[in-house]
């Protein structure tokens, strides 16, 4: 058996059998602990969103509620959610799309409590908030090697196998344009061309690649929302009959009872949960780098960024797909050629050129959210000039090698790397639970009083944080 066999079986067991387990979970106890709080202070987040930056000592405007926001999209939203949903609906059946907006709903709680634990202890350096897992695992709990194990996984996990698929996807996008692509030199250019724009973006820092994501995510969210509106508004007489089909097959116990791993329940489940991440550690380190006035509100903000992944343009890829009367089938007709299909049969020929356009926009993104996920946790274990330098350019070459081949090897390894980093971030927040909890009940009870919520760690029991003093 080859070795990438055997990562798939591992991969394969720890996502289907452990991490659904955990992930839901912690978000089943997390919305029942805090009373549904990424629904119940849902205005409250969106009210967050609007909050201006102050400055910082040399007049530089400090990362706003909303570029950390857009950061965390930037990440979330990628290539998964065209292929990724397409793929589960072709392999589970239309059902996985309501098992995937459940999932969006619970795992809200989860990334309310992880990002609010990452503003808590996030620290200050060079005049920039940084933060994450590896920053809370260290503080709160002690344990500095828990956090390098952490940010570990996440670098390989991000920086190298995520990035170059992202990468990868953005090359094999132009196959339909041109003809032998694959055994071109276009590969190649197309890497030279993503590593230098991904190199220009991340050498300008924290505020570039927010000022960045705050620019792309919006416009490519909304563009392909719309045309997901479009679409349904064109097929409106079928879209109850999509509706119906969805959770009659949600539903389908005759098909779960013949094979779990592969049915709606299990692929919208999994989906769900990691086209949005939410648990899985990686949000809350764009999370940290916001600056506010109570770490609840980012806490809340980075929830929504759950619901704008699966609940918006999640759902925006599954009704361009049940409403084309095209049906996809798991390794015959699925990911990027059946949205192609199915988006050609709505719109027309141009519907396929807007879903490269979305491919390239979605992936880029995800190429400089990914990286700064990465770099916070690359200070973290050694907060070094020369050390940054040589790892920007390990990244930049993983982004321009990943254009030119398919690394399922890496790839499935970043799968795994995932995994266990998603393990460790779910430990870590359910032994914390109580401090996220308790500046909730603070945030309450000063917004019950009348007032604008400003925290002080000392408020509730906490001396142990570097800037809520």
């Amino acid at each position: 058996m080859q070795i990438n066999d055997i990562l798939t079986q591992i991969n394969d067991f720890m996502y289907t059998y452990v991490l659904i387990i955990l992930l839901v979970f912690v978000g089943v106890y997390f919305t029942i602990r805090t009373r549904g709080v990424q629904l119940r202070l849902l205005k409250d987040g969106l009210k967050s969103l609007l909050e201006k930056a102050g400055e910082d000592e040399q007049g530089k405007k400090k990362v706003s509620s909303f570029q950390a926001l857009m950061i965390s999209t930037a990440s979330r939203v990628g290539t998964g959610n065209i292929a990724g949903i397409a793929t589960a609906i072709a392999a589970g059946g239309p059902g996985a799309v309501f098992w995937m907006w459940l999932m969006a709903v619970i795992g809200g709680a989860s990334a309310f409590i992880e990002s609010t634990l990452a503003q808590i202890y996030k620290v200050k350096e060079g005049g920039e908030f940084r933060g994450g897992p590896s920053y809370y695992m260290e503080r709160a709990l002690g344990k500095r090697s828990l956090g390098v194990l952490f940010s570990v996984l996440l670098i390989i996990c991000f920086a190298y196998g995520f990035n170059g698929l992202q990468s990868f996807n953005m090359s094999s996008a132009l196959e339909y344009y041109i003809p032998n692509y694959s055994d071109s030199m276009y590969p190649m250019l197309v890497g030279a061309i993503l590593a230098v724009a991904t190199g220009l973006v991340i050498w300008g820092g924290v505020h570039r690649i927010g000022f960045i994501s705050s620019v792309i995510v919006p416009i490519m969210a909304t563009a392909y929302i719309l045309i997901g509106i479009v679409t349904m508004i064109m097929h409106a007489g079928e879209i109850p009959h999509v509706f119906a089909v969805i959770m009659e097959n949600a539903f389908d116990f005759q098909a779960i009872a013949g094979g779990l791993a592969g049915s709606a329940v299990v692929i919208g489940i999994k989906r769900g949960l990691f086209s949005n991440e939410a648990g899985m550690g990686s949000a809350p380190n764009a999370s940290a780098s916001a600056d506010v006035e109570h770490p609840i509100k980012q806490g809340l903000v980075q929830a929504i960024s759950v619901f704008i992944d699966t609940l918006l343009i999640c759902s925006s890829t599954a009704m361009m797909l049940l409403v084309s009367g095209v049906e996809g089938e798991a390794g015959v007709l699925d990911g990027i050629p059946y949205v192609q299909q199915a988006i050609s049969s709505n719109v027309g020929q141009w519907g396929i050129h807007f879903i490269t356009f979305s491919i390239f926009a979605f992936a880029f993104s995800s190429l400089i959210g990914n990286y700064y996920y990465a770099e916070s946790n690359i200070r973290f274990i050694k907060n070094d000039k020369k050390v940054l330098f040589v790892f920007r350019i390990t990244c930049i070459v993983a982004i321009f090698l990943g254009a030119q081949a398919d690394f399922s090897l890496v790839w499935n390894l970043a799968d795994i790397t995932m995994g266990c980093m998603a393990i460790v971030n779910i430990i870590a927040i359910f032994l914390l639970r109580n401090i996220a909890c308790k500046a909730l009940r603070n945030y309450e009870e000063q917004k019950k009083a009348g007032k604008n919520p400003v925290f002080k760690a000392a408020d509730i029991g906490l001396y142990n944080t570097d800037v809520w003093k």
